[in-house]
């Protein structure tokens, strides 16, 4: 019997996520002769049964666009908001999954989607799971899609920024995402030979760093770059915390302002070093545009993998990176567990071996 399968993209959307759609339901469809399902706008559209039916034609094209054709949202099955309530619409799923002759669900996302299709595979589904995430800090794989085109973004951004920092003589504050881990700072910050880099893995003292951007103007270094993970937090939080009270105006009226951590921190430098800071927060910027070449290959590489899963009967699996081959990871052993910066790791090495603060100790260079 011909075999039918679903997708959907969750959680927050990124460069690759078309280009997995594609992969696997070229390869769907091609190779194996299935039926391929799109559900739109994450879990909500499987729970509203808004689909659409993907083809050669509505596939063509869509390889080298960011974002997502189907759609995404951060709504969960089991706490998803419906007529002014927050009801537990997992059996609703359920209903829709058989209603549609389903013989599997691809959930592509990050560490909250892969919790909810464990939840579904709980429940009876045939789930398999592809890794989607610009922190890329999901177990298991060796790096998820979207990272690399996250961190080339980063990495473009701090070198634009050299240029500015240098003219004015600045502390110039780079904040990239990465709430609980630090692959997306650390990468794009020695990529981008930043001064001072700073993870969530390493709690950082604001001493060690002010001290590290004062011996660079001491040695003739008239500027800085700072790249702040957004979790990164100072080893004491009362060092920084009531800074946040404090508003400044500057001359040219784009002082650091608001109560954000990365502000604090911009304004403690400034108060400890005399020199001014400015803060760039990169945001949504890191998820758009086409995806890089690599994203592209590990995108389609991963989406042909699945399609052959789903032929074999291989569920309840993430497929991931391992290499250049793939390698089915059992969805529990992802859950729960992230990924993140070991502090032996080669870049945090090669961080401290060309002279760049990580807020821990004192750099000597």
């Amino acid at each position: 019997m011909t075999k039918a399968v679903g997708v959907l993209t969750a959680g927050g959307d990124s460069p690759g996520l078309n280009a997995a759609i594609r992969a696997l339901g070229k390869a769907a469809i091609g190779k194996y002769g299935m039926n391929v399902i799109g559900f739109r706008d994450g879990f909500r559209g499987l729970v509203e049964n808004r689909i659409i039916r993907l083809n050669r034609d509505n596939l063509s094209g869509i390889l080298t666009m960011g974002g997502t054709m189907l759609g995404t949202s951060r709504e969960k099955p089991h706490r998803m908001p419906v007529g002014g309530k927050t009801l537990d619409m997992t059996d609703v799923i359920v209903e829709n999954y058989h209603k549609h002759h389903l013989d599997a669900l691809v959930c592509i996302g990050g560490g909250g989607t892969h919790k909810n299709a464990f939840r579904l595979l709980e429940k009876g589904l045939n789930i398999i799971t592809l890794p989607k995430t610009i922190d890329n800090d999901l177990a298991g794989t060796d790096t998820t899609i979207g990272f690399d085109t996250a961190l080339g973004i980063a990495t473009e951004a701090i070198d634009r920024l050299h240029s500015t920092a240098h003219s004015h003589h600045r502390i110039i504050v780079l904040e990239v995402m990465g709430h609980n881990t630090g692959w997306l700072a650390l990468g794009s910050g020695v990529a981008g030979g930043a001064d001072v880099i700073l993870i969530p893995e390493i709690p950082y003292e604001v001493g060690y760093v002010s001290d590290s951007i004062l011996r660079r103007s001491r040695g003739g270094k008239n500027f800085s770059i700072i790249v702040v993970a957004e979790g990164a937090q100072p080893r004491d939080p009362d060092e920084i915390a009531a800074k946040g009270k404090k508003q400044q105006n500057g001359r040219d009226g784009s002082e650091p302002s608001g109560d954000g951590h990365t502000m604090r921190l911009a304004r403690e430098l400034e108060e400890r070093t005399g020199l001014e800071s400015r803060v760039t927060i990169l945001g949504h910027l890191q998820r758009g545009g086409a995806p890089t070449a690599y994203d592209r290959l590990l995108a389609t590489r991963i989406g042909n993998a699945c399609a052959d899963f789903v032929r074999e009967g291989q569920y309840g699996v993430m497929v991931a990176a391992r290499g250049e081959d793939v390698e089915a990871v059992p969805l529990k052993d992802i859950v729960g567990n992230r990924k993140s910066v070991p502090l032996d790791h080669p870049w945090i090495q090669s961080a401290r071996g060309v002279g760049t603060c990580l807020g821990d100790e004192k750099a000597e260079r």
